[in-house]
């Protein structure tokens, strides 16, 4: 058997938390590989809404194994909250859920590290959640880090140590703060934490493989957020690409079978950083109205563009993508005109490819098509799409030479719509 993995292609906030509740009746077990609780994978079902911030999307499906891999960083008492919560609404967890002991800790001085970096930074700020993701994997390549695993073994002795060290960095940064609080809760977490599965994960994820078990990988954030291959210094601190499945979950390269892409009808993007097709008419306006484009977990307003189809191909090529998912299409139901981006104008030269740097001096060239005017969030079948959104459809395929098997018309798992496939 192989893993498929399921990632975002642009800068997050693609969907990824419904198309994984939507395919995990088709696997065994559901594993995070990446990112921490600055994810919120938004689901939508039965007239209940559910934001999953650490907790793999397949939770809500049977008895499936949901698996939070290594390469997860983990704030033990948001994942009380988020746990308890939804325990409460009747999703029992425990005896589903899988925690690697190699995942790293998020402190509380990881937290406060953050807001103290952020703040150093002033007008040239990442725009970070706050969560301490940053502080964390920073601990964690520099050898430092606190590991789930550790609770298990003089895990005071190593907390305060690890304690000790942030707050001599605090100090030399002159940052006042109060820990009281933030300490109790994380420790109330670690608590609840011992109840769960703690699993060195790279063996259970191999070993179900071996038993012919379908294993789905679920990222979080965006390909254009990937530490190394995003618009850096603007991203996250982890690989949110396919690759990461590998380094997040203890896989071999040769295990990666489908690699599903998931992409807006449109661009969106949270916080600092370059955005070529970024709107700031009435247009960009009626995007985030009409697509709730508010962050899940923060309630900050997203940044709006018409879709970048050279970010695109270049997240298609580093992640191998073999599907693709088109989210929120339906959003563009109302726009007599629909643009996308095909190339970039750059030092007087136009080119379509995603340079080294898009801070500076990238104009984007558009492409304008027919708007289909038509309400799609009743469709249940491709045969009842209008000509004009089909049409837009085959241009995507064509320009990202990937075909575009599921189409999303609305936020609850039912209005998904599996596009027919030549056999």
């Amino acid at each position: 058997m192989k893993v498929d993995v399921l990632l975002g292609l642009q800068w997050g906030d693609e969907g990824k938390g419904k198309v994984v509740d939507v395919l995990t009746p088709h696997y065994d077990v559901v594993a995070r590989f990446q990112g921490g609780p600055n994810a919120g994978h938004t689901l939508e079902f039965e007239g209940q809404k559910y934001v999953l911030r650490s907790i793999p999307s397949g939770i809500f499906q049977g008895d499936k194994v949901n698996i939070i891999g290594n390469g997860v960083v983990l704030d033990p008492s948001l994942f009380k909250a988020e746990a308890e919560a939804l325990e409460a609404s009747g999703h029992s967890l425990k005896e589903r859920l899988h925690i690697s002991k190699k995942a790293h800790l998020i402190m509380p001085t990881h937290r406060i590290l953050d807001a103290a970096y952020e703040a150093q930074k002033g007008d040239a700020k990442v725009g970070t959640t706050g969560k301490g993701i940053g502080p964390t994997y920073t601990d964690k390549v520099s050898r430092n880090g606190l590991r789930v695993g550790d609770i298990l073994c003089n895990f005071e002795e190593k907390y305060a140590k690890a304690k000790a060290r942030h707050e001599a960095i605090l100090k030399s940064l002159n940052y006042e703060y109060d820990i009281t609080k933030l300490e109790k809760q994380w420790m109330e977490g670690i608590e609840y934490l011992r109840q769960f599965h703690l699993v060195d994960s790279e063996h259970e994820v191999n070993n179900l493989l071996k038993a012919g078990k379908s294993v789905l990988c679920e990222g979080a954030q965006g390909t254009m957020l990937d530490v190394d291959f995003g618009s850096y210094p603007f991203v996250t601190s982890s690989n949110t690409i396919c690759a990461g499945a590998c380094t997040g979950l203890g896989l071999g390269p040769n295990k990666i079978g489908e690699v599903y892409g998931i992409m807006k009808a449109y661009c969106t993007r949270v916080g600092s950083g370059p955005f070529p097709t970024e709107l700031f008419d009435e247009d960009g306006k009626t995007l985030r109205d009409l697509g709730h484009e508010y962050g899940a977990v923060t309630g900050r307003e997203r940044r709006c563009g018409w879709v970048d189809l050279v970010a695109l191909r270049y997240s298609i090529m580093v992640n191998g993508v073999t599907q693709l998912i088109l989210m929120k299409s339906d959003v563009l139901d109302g726009f007599d005109k629909i643009k996308a981006c095909v190339g970039y104008k750059m030092n007087g030269e136009e080119i379509d490819y995603f340079p080294y740097d898009i801070t500076e001096g990238v104009e984007p060239i558009y492409v304008e098509m027919p708007g289909w005017k038509t309400d799609m969030t009743k469709m249940t079948s491709e045969d009842e799409f209008p000509e004009e959104f089909n049409a837009y459809i085959s241009f995507l395929e064509e320009q990202l030479e990937t075909p575009i098997k599921i189409v999303s018309v609305g936020p609850d798992r039912e209005q998904t719509i599996v596009r027919y496939t030549e056999e």
